[in-house]
């Protein structure tokens, strides 16, 4: 079997958390590549202040990976309809890829509410859940969750130990509009975009 990673996210914008999450995991876990995959907005909450549009934010994450031969974009969540379900992606993904087993890669965080995603089931059918630790997660609370989320829904779970890079798109967005170097933080390709495009800018 093919390992293919998947990570997605709003990248608004990507930032070099994204980028060393992924590429420790295809590192750690041998994946073929790892899908880099934006996440659509839906048509009443396109454009919204303060933030990047949907195209800004495809066009950032491909600058952002473009030198990385393990990182593929892909634009299969960002259509007009808006948000996708992840379960939905899996299995369409697993239908038309057999020969694949997909590792997602997501945040210690969220593992801590993944039994309230939609069909979080169905999810783990067609998927090894990748979780990324965090310096703030307490590691015995962590793999209780696994524990706990492995029996629930027989989900194959794997812990990745990454660098703490205590940063995120919200902060990066609100430094920005300060007038604040985001410098390092992000690839310089994406500097580049936020800067000429003036994103993330207050307006007037």
């Amino acid at each position: 079997m093919r390992r293919i990673g998947i990570m997605g996210g709003t990248f608004d914008p990507i930032h070099i958390g994204h980028l060393i999450l992924a590429e420790r995991a295809a590192s750690l876990f041998g994946l073929e590549k790892v899908l880099i995959m934006p996440s659509g907005n839906p048509p009443h909450k396109k454009d919204r202040q303060g933030r990047a549009s949907d195209d800004q934010r495809y066009r950032m994450t491909a600058a952002a990976i473009a030198d990385n031969p393990h990182f593929e974009l892909s634009d299969y969540e960002m259509h007009e309809e808006g948000y996708t379900y992840t379960y939905r992606t899996l299995e369409e993904l697993t239908e038309a890829n057999p020969d694949c087993e997909y590792y997602f890669i997501m945040g210690a965080d969220s593992l801590f509410y993944f039994d309230k995603w939609m069909e979080p089931a169905r999810i783990a059918a067609h998927c090894v859940l990748v979780v990324a630790t965090r310096d703030h997660v307490d590691d015995e609370a962590l793999d209780r969750q696994i524990d706990f989320i492995s029996r629930l829904f027989n989900a194959r779970i794997e812990k990745l130990d990454t660098p703490n890079i205590d940063i995120s798109s919200h902060v990066l967005r609100d430094w920005i509009a300060e007038g604040r170097s985001i410098r390092y933080y992000v690839p310089d390709s994406v500097a580049a975009i936020i800067e000429e495009e003036h994103i993330y800018r207050p307006v007037g």
